[in-house]
């Protein structure tokens, strides 16, 4: 006997109850970006390597060490599964030209890939929202997306989550705040774990986000990027505050906030939260103008966020957050085969007009399949016998409240079955 093949670990099945969570999330997001005029773009799942390498960094712990890459045995190009939408992002609107015609407000959404240790709200299948704004000069963009998420909290009611800001300022100003950085950490390098030993040269910056307790205290007497950042940066960073106090957000400036990627500058941001345990973080993002010209574009300046779908589902869920199951308006019951004949004429006449309709199949008595139209939470059920097939009639039975049975025709059931319907949507909204 085969043994039964498994999904690849890291890499989950979204089975039907839960798959209906996540289009119930995906419509509030799709409405929720409609609203501030973002227009949505879809990208390859696969690109080539040395997109990803140039983007986000040769020495990041994503290209080291967690990009799923390999050679096309047809080919021999090199190819990577995408670990983030970004790169994807600008490198499309590169090659299409779509800067052309002005800046674009535009988002995406689906898988993701990194090889990690699999663990709750980290899976090397994971998947990701992405929102990108080409072409946007200014804090103002910077605060609209800050908002943006603000928003999408509210909308889905969610709880204990907060906004941490920092700056990263120009090139220039890194490069002066490096100096001075890895300066600090060398006249402290025994102190340092292997880890740190490892960035100190090559992406210091990453050694203030460490999670290792024993270097709390030595990144919090680091020097602080904000103490070099120039008139220019600061005006920026002081223009994005003033529009989220403006608007009520409260923040917290975080000067270890540096995110993983190579390519931002200026506002950086996360959300994040203490009701996942280690994976707090729930969405991120911020400025990157270099971005398009490192990709061989012409230079734009550009921001934007990602939200990791599996950890907002989770923390939805954490704050009471349930869709409703979704149900058919009207079951269809029927035994015979002049019946099954009716039933699939009278199934299609009312998804003509609207209705959900859910149509038994696989025979059984009367009373098993009531029992099914029972459980299925239809409000209605069609049912058809052989009498109901020799009139051209069906008979149409309230599944939820008072009513019996009634006998309609086939062009009559549409009205009928609206009629029920709406009459019992009225009620649960006091009449109204």
């Amino acid at each position: 006997m085969n043994q039964p093949l498994q999904a690849v670990r890291g890499m989950n099945d979204i089975l039907p109850d839960e798959a209906e969570a996540w289009e119930h999330f995906e419509d509030i997001v799709r409405d929720w970006l409609r609203s501030y005029g973002y227009r949505p773009i879809r990208m390859p799942i696969v690109e080539p390597t040395p997109l990803f390498k140039r983007a986000i960094g040769e020495v990041t712990d994503i290209v080291e060490k967690e990009m799923y890459s390999f050679e096309d045995a047809l080919n021999g190009e090199l190819l990577t599964l995408r670990p983030e939408g970004t790169a994807s992002c600008v490198r499309a609107a590169i090659q299409h030209k779509i800067l052309h015609a002005g800046p674009q407000r535009l988002y995406y959404h689906g898988p993701m890939f990194r090889h990690e240790r699999p663990q709750k709200g980290r899976y090397r299948q994971f998947h990701q929202i992405g929102v990108e704004a080409l072409g946007f000069d200014g804090p103002d963009i910077d605060a609209e997306h800050i908002l943006m998420c603000a928003r999408l909290w509210e909308d889905l009611g969610l709880e204990d989550v907060r906004l941490e800001l920092n700056s990263l300022g120009s090139s220039d100003e890194r490069a002066r705040h490096r100096a001075e950085l890895v300066a600090y950490l060398e006249a402290h390098r025994e102190r340092l774990d292997e880890d740190g030993k490892r960035r100190l040269h090559t992406n210091p910056l990453r050694i203030l986000d460490t999670k290792n307790p024993d270097l709390q205290d030595l990144v919090d007497q680091a020097p602080k990027l904000l103490d070099f950042l120039g008139a220019e940066s600061l005006a920026h960073f002081e223009g994005v505050q003033v529009l989220l106090k403006d608007a009520g957000i409260p923040f917290r400036i975080n000067h270890r906030l540096v995110r993983g990627l190579d390519y931002y500058n200026r506002t950086v941001f996360e959300w994040v939260t203490t009701r996942l345990g280690a994976q707090g973080t729930i969405c991120a993002g911020g400025r990157y103008d270099g971005l398009v010209e490192q990709l061989g574009g012409k230079p734009a300046p550009a921001a934007g966020f990602a939200m990791g779908v599996e950890r907002l589902l989770a923390l939805w869920s954490e704050s009471g957050g349930e869709p409703e199951r979704a149900q058919p308006d009207v079951y269809v019951v029927h035994a015979g085969e002049p019946a099954q004949r009716l039933a699939f004429r009278a199934a299609e006449a009312l998804r003509g007009h609207g209705f959900a309709v859910l149509t038994h199949c696989g025979g059984g008595s009367f009373k098993s399949q009531m029992k099914k139209a029972d459980a299925s939470g239809a409000a209605l059920a069609v049912v058809i016998g052989d009498d109901e097939a020799a009139a051209g009639e069906v008979g149409l039975k309230p599944l939820r409240g008072p009513g019996g049975q009634q006998r309609v025709s086939l062009d009559g059931l549409a009205a009928a079955a609206a009629g029920y319907l709406f009459v019992e949507e009225e009620e649960e909204d006091g009449g109204l």
